[in-house]
């Protein structure tokens, strides 16, 4: 919960404003019952949507008084069950499709003029779900107080459709001084304990502590808290140590000084509360308090890249994908300076804080069920305007974050296991994750060095794809000018990303061509088909996928969520995964296409597109187990960062696999001509690497 004074001061602030509001809405919903003058006005619909969002306005308020007023203390799981799934009921399943919060209805039934104003208003009133539950008054009655003010404008007559975006538009710029400072307080103060709390003082035998986080839970949900109840302490211990352990060898890694930090942010899916509760005690005793914080429901406050934060299951997915660019009602120059600035006078205001944050800890998961998008011309775009003004915004916002906290100053440890929604071989799955994620590092050790040591021997790199897979691509190589001290491919061991299994180096732009292309593949939670990327001197020149039936659908999906905007992207990663054991038990089980990328790109050679792996951390000196020196850290696009730091960063960083049954040949080429091949047909050739095709055989 938040801090008692915090909480306590909001609630004397805005309890007046927040009554009165109320009052007003159930006003709403009388007037809406009686077909007055707004449904005249403007159609029939337009007094449906309002008496359909002011009830459920009046739930939220309701559910917040008895929140407040402990009336939920005994409800028993299926009391929970029932509040969840009633709070939720409007855009799951097939109620989705007659919803206001459907952009394909609400254009329907609400016409082209003021469906996407209100839809997009609906979907923002839905974040009260979350706010009852953390008690955040000031964003209850702020979000009321929208309603009242939008429903006014409609209840005239000659309304005009730029009133409402205009009300829209000044609710999120005035605000955006507490929301934004307060967006980063719950990201660096432990103190922000709402999460923290559920966690280490429930009774996580009792599944019903899963509801009391406020997001919708599924089976995934409570099935995996279930699953994690039945393990022994010791496993729950190991598991845990995993992850932080990896975290801390991330500080040695680097040269960072961990005991100069004092704070972590751990992330990840409900469910897992017994092991993050382990994490969390783990993480204390190296002197790291947990900032745990919800993964933003606000319209102003999504990420287009995915959810960052703790997070229940999606209620629908294609309701998520369809609002995914809401603010493009809203955002513009003066808004993106207005929440610049605002993050500057926070950031320095909250400086201490900043300075001894140690970065995030992740947990991911993986085995929903693939999920394809329904492209909507209904639902919002950005324009070509606010999208080169989102790009500077996100630009100018990196550049603000690592003046406070230095990327070269924190780490990070990322891990995943499955979900029970992967099938009926969960708990076998589960059992093998843990194996892939615990090999033995000396061995993978010894093997990763001697690719190194055959890649650090060439100028280039060829990658060639089999069977169905038409990849042809040549990855130049950092010239090297002392390979006895110098490598250019980091050794990547349990450390920070777990699994091990991989060297990767930051590709050299100029003379790295041709086409990636993978048969299928996941990126972002998002499937594709036949993905073909080209490329000229390490840039991409086209891309294509065949998900949908026009070239230009294909383009502008990969557009919005490979390149998110950018009129194009670098390579930013060439790397060759070794982890077979993970390949295995992806063909062991059929999972291969639910694997999340983090143990994908173990599983063959992977190219990220954006930044290169060592955004930020550029001057940051590392070194490999042998003692030579990483130096292929950067490239044509990160060195502006001494002149023009503005195009010095993407803020992306996307890596797209070729399995191993879909590759042909990698072979590193000499200066003096010579070829020497690490796979071919699949399998590992190099002298030394051939015991990583035990289980590619077995």
């Amino acid at each position: 919960m938040e801090p008692v004074n915090d909480l306590l001061e909001e609630k004397k602030q805005y309890m007046e404003r927040f009554c009165f509001a109320t009052e007003r809405i159930q006003g709403i919903l009388e007037e809406t019952s009686e077909a007055d003058c707004l449904v005249t006005a403007h159609g029939n619909a337009f007094g449906t949507f309002f008496k359909q969002t002011a009830s459920f306005l009046l739930q939220i308020a309701d559910f917040y008084d008895k929140k407040t007023k402990g009336e939920f203390a005994d409800y028993s799981l299926e009391e929970w069950q029932a509040l969840n799934q009633a709070l939720y009921q409007d855009v799951l399943g097939t109620n989705y499709e007659k919803s206001f919060a459907n952009p394909t209805y609400a254009a329907e039934m609400l016409g082209e003029d003021f469906a996407s104003l209100l839809c997009t208003l609906y979907t923002e009133m839905r974040s009260n779900i979350v706010y009852a539950f953390e008690e955040r008054l000031f964003y209850l009655t702020t979000t009321f107080e929208l309603f009242i003010e939008v429903y006014n404008i409609l209840e005239q007559p000659d309304a005009q459709k730029d009133e409402v975006c205009s009300a829209i538009y000044y609710y999120f710029f005035d605000y955006a001084d507490i929301t934004v400072a307060d967006g980063l307080r719950e990201s660096f103060d432990p103190s922000r304990s709402f999460a923290t709390d559920i966690i280490c003082n429930s009774d996580l035998n009792d599944l019903c502590y899963l509801y009391y986080f406020g997001e919708y839970i599924s089976d995934n949900e409570l099935k995996t808290a279930a699953y994690l109840n039945t393990l022994c302490e010791k496993e729950i211990q190991d598991m845990a140590a995993t992850f932080t352990e990896g975290y801390r060898r991330g500080f040695e890694l680097y040269r960072i000084d961990i005991s100069k930090k004092k704070t972590v942010n751990i992330r990840y899916h409900l469910g897992f509360e017994r092991m993050i509760r382990e994490v969390i005690r783990q993480f204390q005793a190296m002197g790291l308090e947990p900032c745990i914080y919800r993964a933003g429901v606000s319209i102003s406050r999504k990420n287009l890249r995915g959810k960052v934060g703790y997070y229940g299951a999606s209620p629908n997915k294609q309701y998520e994908y369809d609002h995914r660019m809401d603010d493009a009602i809203f955002f513009d120059k003066a808004y993106a300076d207005r929440r610049l600035q605002e993050q500057r006078q926070a950031l320095e205001e909250m400086k201490s804080l900043c300075a001894v944050f140690a970065g995030p800890a992740v947990v991911e998961t993986f085995g929903e069920e693939p999920f394809n998008p329904v492209e909507k011309k209904e639902a919002l775009q950005y324009s070509k305007k606010q999208q080169k003004c989102k790009l500077e915004y996100q630009s100018a916002n990196g550049l603000l974050t690592n003046k406070y906290i230095p990327g070269d100053q924190t780490s990070f440890s990322i891990i995943a296991y499955p979900l029970p929604e992967i099938g009926k071989d969960y708990e076998n799955i589960f059992k093998d994750t843990i194996r892939v994620n615990t090999l033995n590092q000396e061995e993978y050790l010894d093997i990763q060095t001697k690719i190194i040591n055959a890649l650090d021997t060439g100028d280039y790199v060829t990658i060639t794809g089999r069977g169905a897979n038409r990849t042809q691509l040549t990855v130049a190589l950092t010239p090297m000018a002392n390979p006895e001290k110098e490598t250019r491919f980091e050794n990547c061991l349990a450390d920070v990303n777990i699994p091990l299994g991989e060297v990767f180096t930051s590709p050299w732009l100029t003379g790295t061509n041709g086409i990636l292309h993978v048969t299928k593949v996941f990126l972002n939670d998002l499937e594709y088909h036949d993905l073909k990327l080209t490329f000229q001197d390490g840039i991409i020149t086209d891309y294509t996928c065949s998900n949908f039936d026009t070239p230009e659908k294909n383009k502008n999906y990969i557009r919005e969520n490979v390149l998110f905007h950018h009129e194009t992207l670098p390579m930013g990663e060439f790397a060759i995964g070794t982890n077979t054991t993970a390949y295995a038990m992806g063909k062991k089980y059929g999972i291969s296409h639910l694997l999340p990328i983090l143990i994908a790109e173990k599983t063959g050679p992977h190219f990220a597109v954006g930044d290169t792996c060592f955004s930020h951390e550029e001057e940051l000196v590392t070194y490999n187990p042998d003692g030579r020196q990483m130096i292929a850290k950067e490239n044509d696009y990160s060195k502006l960062r001494h002149t023009d730091s503005s195009k010095a960063y993407f803020n992306c960083h996307t890596d797209i696999t070729i399995p191993y049954d879909e590759l042909g040949d990698i072979c590193v080429h000499t200066r003096e001509g010579e070829s020497i091949p690490i796979i071919k047909e699949g399998r590992f050739v190099l002298s030394g690497t051939e015991a990583l095709n035990e289980t590619l055989e077995s």
